[in-house]
């Protein structure tokens, strides 16, 4: 194995980090990639650009915190029901309403936990509850945004919401689904989601780095944070019905709104942590830990078909055919990833046992707002690298 030939196809990785901050894409980035090869484990970073430009300059840094945004959809509320399949507390097939009796309103009570995390049960993808929440408080006087009320008062409204769809029907990607899976998770272990994902996963798994930002209780506009930590962590938008850039806030505004910790958006982490994660998936995996279910780990990574069309494995996203996949042209079919909106990713290919976190920070205050083609661009050059003869 030539190391100085898999340097040389690396710098490719640069390259396209630097090209895309100067071209105001991005302000900046860390990437991690690790992959066995000859007996050898390949490691490798990338740390480039600011993590802040306002309101101070402040530069990206190995240790920078990132809003994780939607990989909080498999690094926190996918692995928690995974757990909870697996101590027998729930099966995939249960009806949402077994768990939480509400949501059987308006003839869902066919629709299944395995529907939620496939994205097929039917629920509308998207609607923007803290503009209602906004609406509410103007007429009542009443805070509610980052509230106890507000919370019950969005799950309540998600869970009486009517299907667009027949179960199984489709598979349309969306937040209500694991808001609803939030909620249940809270329902079956009587514990806040923050808190069962702080003691069942990232403590078990050594992710010191990861947690929620939940906001006081009295539904103060600032999140509860650590004296110090706010200057590690990347900023993300500009946001124009808080007035301010969200710096140590999670930027999704139906998470800000249920108080900072909710089943779709809301985690915080380092790249360092979700390589952690990916790694004891693999591991798991392959049956060399015992720290996350194999069994389990293995039936969530298969595709489920639901349709026969949906690429979706369960709470995970497969490699799309025919090169569409934000992991690239090079993951193989037994892989599994998923993306965050704020400019995050994490792949894992389980059988060349790769691994590329991309942490980005690309809401915050750039030029452009394009499809973020970095992604597959990124992870094209990390595996033809990695993989060069």
């Amino acid at each position: 194995m030539k190391r100085s030939l898999i340097n040389r196809k690396l710098g490719k990785v640069e390259k396209a980090l630097d090209k895309s901050i100067e071209k105001a894409e991005i302000p900046g980035a860390v990437v991690l990639a690790r992959m066995p090869r000859d007996g050898e484990l390949l490691e490798y970073d990338w740390v480039r650009g600011v993590s802040t430009l306002r309101p101070e300059r402040l530069a990206m840094s190995r240790d920078t915190v990132f809003d994780l945004a939607s990989l909080t959809k498999t690094l926190a509320t996918t692995t928690a029901i995974m757990r909870l399949v697996a101590e027998g507390l729930i099966s995939l097939d249960d009806p949402v309403c077994k768990y939480l009796p509400t949501f059987a309103d308006r003839s869902k009570d066919e629709v299944t936990i395995r529907h939620l995390l496939t994205h097929s049960a039917g629920l509308k993808p998207w609607r923007g509850f803290h503009e209602l929440l906004i609406q509410k408080e103007r007429k009542t006087g009443e805070r509610l945004i980052g509230t106890k009320e507000g919370r019950e008062w969005m799950i309540d409204r998600i869970l009486r919401s009517a299907l667009v769809h027949e179960p199984g029907e489709a598979a349309v990607y969306g937040d209500l689904d694991f808001i609803v899976l939030g909620a249940l998770i809270e329902a079956v272990t009587h514990t806040s989601l923050d808190d069962y994902c702080r003691d069942q996963i990232f403590e078990p798994l050594g992710m010191k780095e990861t947690q929620f930002f939940p906001l006081a209780v009295d539904g103060a506009s600032e999140p509860v944070m650590p004296e110090g930590l706010r200057r590690r962590v990347a900023a993300t938008e500009n946001c124009s019905w808080r007035e301010r850039i969200l710096w140590g806030e999670v930027h999704d505004p139906n998470a800000f709104a249920m108080g900072g910790v909710a089943g779709h958006a809301g985690l915080f982490s380092t790249a360092d942590d979700v390589m952690r994660f990916g790694q004891c998936f693999l591991d798991a995996w392959h049956g060399r830990s015992d720290v996350l279910p194999q069994e389990w780990v293995k039936t969530f990574s298969e595709r489920q078909r639901m349709p026969e069309s949906s690429d979706w494995a369960i709470g995970w996203d497969t490699p799309t055919p025919g090169g569409m996949s934000s992991s690239g042209q090079h993951f193989s079919e037994r892989s599994v990833g998923h993306l965050g909106f704020t400019g995050t990713s994490l792949w894992i290919d389980l059988e060349r046992e790769a691994i590329v976190v991309m942490l980005t920070n690309r809401v915050h205050m750039v030029a452009k707002r394009s499809r973020f083609e970095l992604r597959p661009q990124i992870h094209d050059f990390i595996i033809e690298g990695l993989t060069a003869d």
